[in-house]
Parts: C-alpha cells; structure tokens; sequence
C-alpha cells in the first residue's frame, strides 16, 4: 500500500522551481514536480505559432526518469517535437501496464497573470498545464517512481507524449513501438474514473455553382443557395440523431457547421462555397459510417436540385472510445481510487476526444483518470494539491496491483 506523506502547503505566489535539477530529491513530492514542470514552457506550436513546443520538457523528464533508473527513450519523427517512454522492466511473470501523459499545452495569450509562474496557495497549484495536465503528469512521474522501487513481474511503461491537443503525433508514434496489456491514460478527470468518450469527424465540403451577373441570376448556378439547402439537411440529420436512444453517459452525437465560405463580390452570383463540417460521434459509430450518412443525405440534395454538384473531402476523423467496466484495469483502478478517497468513485463520459481513442485502437485495455481543478484551456488555470497526492497514491497502488 502507498504512503502519502504529509506536506506543508505551499507558500503564497510563486515556487523557484528553476533551482531544482531534474535529480532533486524535492520532486518526489508531485505537487513540487508539477510546479517545476509548470515552470517549463511547452506550448503548442501546431496551436500557436510562437509556441515553444515539447523539447525542453522532454529533456528535463528524460533526466528525471533516468536519474530514478529507468530506461529511457526518445521518439522524435518530427523534429522538435519529441516523446519519452520510460520503463522500467519486470521480472517477466506479471501483466504490463503502459501510464500515458501528454506533455504539451493550449496556448496562454490572454492568460490571467504569469502562466509558468507555479504559484502555490490556498491548496492549489497554478499556471498553465496545472489541470490539463501537468499536475497528472508530475503524479505519474512519482507512482512510476514509488511502485517501483521494489522489482514488479510485469513491464511499467510511462509515455509522455507530444502534441495531445492537437494532432496526436506524440500518441500514435509511441503505439508503433510499444504496447502493453493495459493503460492508464492522465487526463483531468476530477478524480473521476473517465470510461468512455465521443469521437469526431471533419469533412470539407465543397459546393461548385456557376458564375453570372448579379442582374441575371438565373444565368448562374448558385453555390450559397445550394449551401443553404445544406444546412437545412443537416438539421434535419441533427434532428434525427437526436431521436435516438441516448447513450447512458455520452448522451447524442451532434453535427454542426463549423466554417462557410462563398461568393467573391456583392454583384456576382457565388460560383462556389465551402463548408466544414463536424459530426461528433458515439460508440459504434464509425468514420466510415459517419462518412456514408453525410454523402446519403447530399446526393438527395442533387438527385432533388438542378446543378447540385459537391466535392466531400474526409479531413480527419477519429473513433469514440469506451471501456468495458469488467476489464481488470478499470476494476482495480476503481478499488484503489475508493480507498484512497473514501467513497465510491463516479464512472464518465467526456463529450470532447483523448488519446485513450487511439490506445483503444491499438488493442490496450484503457480508461482516464487525473486530477481535480478547473480552467483547462481557460484564461486561469489550477489543480488542487490534494489531488495531484491522491492520483500518484491511486496511480502507485494500481500498478502494483496490476503488474505484480
């Protein structure tokens, strides 16, 4: 069972984390490390231009995790946005458990006061990444170090990825080199056990009309004409996906516009528009069926309209992600989270998507679960200190638990 020593709170306005070296004994405290790693700068750049991006980080986490003896490797397809996986090996007779963590940010223009400040006070840690999700970050770091300071039979791997809150570049390059047999995915769940999520697709839509004198239209073929009767039929999509039976946690999927563009000047009939589409999708729900549905209802839009033509162009897409409540990850994480709080741990549905979609896919037993807090992407942001203590408890003793 884990210990979770006693810590004085922190002072009022913000640590020194800078002093510290990644071999520091004051990071085996979670909320000290997540200050530090607040401290660090990795916005990112794929969000905002002048982002700094995951580089330093990852070197400074790199040195943390081989200071403590793990094995450590570096996955940088994409220059200057790597990825660490730490492990440290099993005697080979036990289940393996990969713990996954996402090391950049959103960006902090309009940030309320220093967002790399770390500032400490009234039981919380601030900056930005506090919540989403450097607090479950520095948990992570510490479970992996307390659970393993006695030899498991099964392979601990902690993955620290690059751009979660973009593209996911960091998550599907460290899938096409490891796996294990379950995972545990640090998200900010509030100190909720995170079951299941939607997924979502984006589509390009493009319209082609015919240009032709604003005083003659009917010379023309109207692009922002047929973008209306697009709309329309996407409400009558909504319409029907919302008469479907709910799911239990996620309730519907939803499908909206995102972005329209059309027409070059007030006096020219459009001969083109375009729109992006999102539909946000269920369980079950796959990207090709998401796909079908939309060019079902757009070839009756030009089996009924006179010159209807469109391009649909597929830009990403995503699957929903759920997790079977009798998988032994999600039993064990469960016990250890109620007997550290204290009470039954409520089980969730997050309507936005997580790497856990990707995990998911590749074939691992996974769920979500991270700190408690508020302001993810949010013009202030902070985690409670007693959380980020009770998700490296909780983390510590499930992967004692499932590794052996």
């Amino acid at each position: 069972m884990a210990t979770n020593p006693s810590h004085e709170p922190g002072p009022t306005g913000a640590l020194e984390p800078g002093s510290l070296e990644p071999g520091d004994n004051g990071h085996l405290d979670p909320v000290v490390l997540a200050a530090r790693l607040i401290a660090i700068d990795s916005t990112n750049p794929d969000l905002c231009p002048d982002g700094a991006g995951e580089a330093e980080i990852a070197d400074w986490c790199a040195q943390w995790l081989a200071a403590r003896g793990f094995e450590v490797h570096r996955l940088e397809e994409r220059s200057g946005r790597p990825s660490i996986v730490g492990i440290k090996r099993g005697t080979g007779e036990g289940a393996s458990l990969m713990l996954n963590a996402h090391l950049d940010t959103v960006g902090v223009d309009g940030y309320e006061g220093d967002p790399f400040s770390g500032a400490r006070h009234s039981d919380r840690v601030h900056g930005r990444g506090a919540f989403d999700t450097k607090g479950g970050l520095a948990a992570v770091l510490v479970a992996a170090h307390r659970a393993t300071l006695t030899p498991l039979a099964g392979d601990l791997l902690v993955t620290l990825v690059a751009d979660e809150e973009f593209g996911s570049l960091g998550t599907e390059e460290v899938l096409r080199r490891f796996t294990a047999d379950a995972a545990i995915v640090v998200e900010p769940s509030e100190l909720s056990l995170t079951v299941c999520h939607r997924g979502f697709a984006w589509f390009e839509l493009t319209l082609h009309g015919r240009a032709a004198h604003g005083s003659m239209p009917g010379q023309g073929v109207d692009a922002i004409r047929h973008a209306g009767l697009v709309l329309q039929g996407l409400d009558e999509l909504r319409a029907g996906i919302e008469q479907k039976p709910a799911h239990p946690l996620l309730g519907h999927g939803s499908v909206r516009v995102a972005t329209i563009t059309g027409g070059t000047d007030a006096a020219t009939v459009a001969a083109s528009a375009t729109l992006t589409i999102e539909r946000r999708t269920l369980p079950g729900e796959t990207p090709e069926r998401i796909e079908a549905e939309l060019r079902r209802l757009l070839d009756r839009l030009a089996r009924d309209t006179a010159d209807f033509r469109y391009d649909l162009t597929r830009l990403v897409a995503r699957g929903a992600f759920e997790a079977d409540p009798n998988w032994p990850i999600v039993r064990l994480l469960d016990e250890q989270a109620e007997r550290v709080l204290g009470h039954a741990v409520v089980q969730r549905g997050e309507p936005f998507w997580t790497d856990a979609g990707l995990v998911r896919e590749a074939g691992i037993q996974c769920l979500l679960f991270g700190v408690d807090g508020a302001g993810a992407h949010a013009r202030v942001e902070w985690a409670t200190e007693s959380s980020i203590h009770q998700v490296a408890e909780i983390l510590e003793d499930t992967i004692v638990a499932f590794c052996g």
